[in-house]
C-alpha cells in the first residue's frame, strides 16, 4: 500500500489528496486541525462543528433541580471561605 503524498508550494501551501478529501468529508472551505503526538507526528482532521451550547450539555449533561438564588451562593461561598481558613 502506498501513503498518498502531496508537494509543499514555495507559499507554504499542501494540497490534500483527493481520497483523503473524501474519507473526511472535506469541501472547498472546510477548516482542517493539525496536532502532534508525543513522538513528534503530525496528523490532519477535520475541525470539529460543535455549538458551545452542544459542548456544556456533553460536559453537564443533568441540570440543576431547582434554580439557584443568588443569596444561596453567596452563602456557599461564604462557607467555602471559612473552612479554608479553619483549615489553615
Amino acid at each position: 500500500m502506498t501513503l498518498p503524498r502531496s508537494k509543499l508550494t514555495s507559499q507554504g501551501q499542501v494540497s490534500i489528496p483527493a481520497d483523503i478529501r473524501r474519507k473526511l468529508g472535506l469541501d472547498p472551505g472546510a477548516v482542517v486541525e493539525w496536532s502532534e503526538d508525543e513522538n513528534g507526528r503530525f496528523s490532519l482532521r477535520r475541525a470539529g462543528r460543535f455549538t458551545s451550547e452542544a459542548m456544556h450539555q456533553v460536559l453537564f449533561p443533568q441540570r440543576p433541580s431547582k434554580p439557584t438564588t443568588v443569596a444561596a451562593m453567596d452563602e456557599d461561598i461564604r462557607q467555602q471561605m471559612h473552612s479554608r481558613r479553619a483549615r489553615r
